[in-house]
């Protein structure tokens, strides 16, 4: 009897994730904008880092794809057997893939897999009824449960599922509220539940929120500690999030919740700063160092939420000036540290146990993980 041959829907938000180095917080809308700040397209790299694992399957799996840039032309450059199920426009949009996830449909995948963020979340799931889904994470906010947690994830995650290895689970798909973001305002929606392929450590969970007073009174405590050692005339660049922010709260600055701030003996030097503004200042300053704390329940520190602090910012920086910071509570729910800078050997420096502060002079050591290492390396066809 012939082996089934795996089906699979197959497409890529083409803009998703351009708006994260260059300060946006997001490219909902605001593709121009992005481009006119020298923004450059990310998710079809995230996407072939998928696919190309995926290609000694070749025989066994069959791509359903919307054309060109929306997933044609990386399954073509990664020698994968697909037919175009779906013409999109010259400029896609959310329409073109709302539609393609319907052709999909028609053609009976398995699964549709996708390139993106929660925006292409949103219109993948609105489409997909109960339709098994999962997402190449490659925007710049990813709160909802159906993304891997990197491009090598969601290849064994596909592969897993396709040959009925994993099952699917139910998950809920959320975004956030672009404009209150970008004004520092973090407010997430529950827009739909999907089902999508699942196996511990490799798809992503929804975000935590921590209140307790305990933390808030830590938080103070890695705030008193950082004003203190940051009194040393370095550059300090501050990632996003309320651990750090509640340093430059302290200092008496207003640092941006959700973006990245750059302070230098107690003046604010650069607010909501792109990689550009970051590489710009690596080149006047001789003392950079850079802050940050984890960000959403999967412990990611580099990747998710301030892709301006990229792998050509933290070469320049180097490893030896990242210092993390984390509340103990939150440090103790993960089980690692994650990065993803889109750099593998960036990534593979930043692995390894690092330091934690954790409050006043008090340090934990951490693991820490390149996401693209979770998953099991030797993804082979299987006799």
């Amino acid at each position: 009897m012939a082996e089934r041959v795996g089906k699979i829907g197959f497409l890529i938000n083409p803009i998703a994730g351009m708006g994260g180095a260059v300060g946006l917080k997001g490219t909902d809308g605001l593709a121009y904008a992005a481009r006119a700040r020298g923004a450059k397209p990310l998710a079809a790299t995230r996407a072939r880092a998928c696919l190309h694992l995926l290609s000694p399957e070749i025989e066994k799996l069959l791509f359903f794809a919307a054309s060109g840039e929306m997933g044609e032309d990386e399954l073509k450059e990664c020698g994968l057997q697909y037919t175009v199920a779906y013409v999109a426009a010259k400029e896609s949009s959310s329409l073109d893939t709302r539609l393609a996830c319907h052709a999909f449909l028609e053609n009976g995948v398995d699964l549709i897999l996708f390139c993106g963020g929660d925006g292409t979340a949103r219109d993948v799931a609105r489409s997909a009824g109960m339709r098994p889904i999962l997402g190449i994470p490659a925007g710049v906010k990813m709160h909802s449960g159906v993304f891997a947690i990197s491009p090598q994830a969601a290849a064994e995650l596909a592969l897993g599922f396709v040959r009925g290895e994993l099952k699917a689970r139910e998950t809920e798909i959320v975004d956030v509220d672009e404009e209150l973001y970008r004004a520092g305002e973090l407010q997430t929606r529950l827009y739909a539940v999907a089902r999508t392929p699942y196996k511990p450590t490799l798809v992503q969970e929804r975000k935590r929120i921590y209140s307790s007073s305990s933390e808030e009174e830590f938080k103070d405590q890695i705030a008193l500690f950082a004003s203190e050692f940051m009194r040393d005339g370095s550059a300090y660049i501050l990632g996003a999030g309320t651990t750090t922010a509640r340093i430059g709260e302290l200092l008496g600055l207003e640092k941006t919740l959700l973006g990245v701030d750059v302070i230098q003996e107690g003046k604010l030097l650069l607010k909501d700063a792109s990689e550009s503004d970051l590489l710009a200042l690596l080149d006047r300053e001789k003392s950079v160092r850079v802050i940050v704390s984890p960000i959403g329940a999967q412990g990611f520190i580099l990747g998710r939420g301030s892709q301006q602090i990229s792998a050509a910012v933290l070469r320049r920086v180097g490893e030896e000036n990242l210092i993390i910071v984390s509340t103990p509570h939150k440090l103790a729910e993960l089980p690692q540290l994650l990065v993803d800078t889109g750099d593998l050997k960036m990534d593979s420096i930043l692995a390894g146990k690092r330091m934690v502060v954790t409050g006043y002079r008090l340090a934990q050591r951490k693991e820490t993980v390149a996401a693209s290492a979770l998953h099991d390396i030797d993804i082979q066809i299987q006799s």
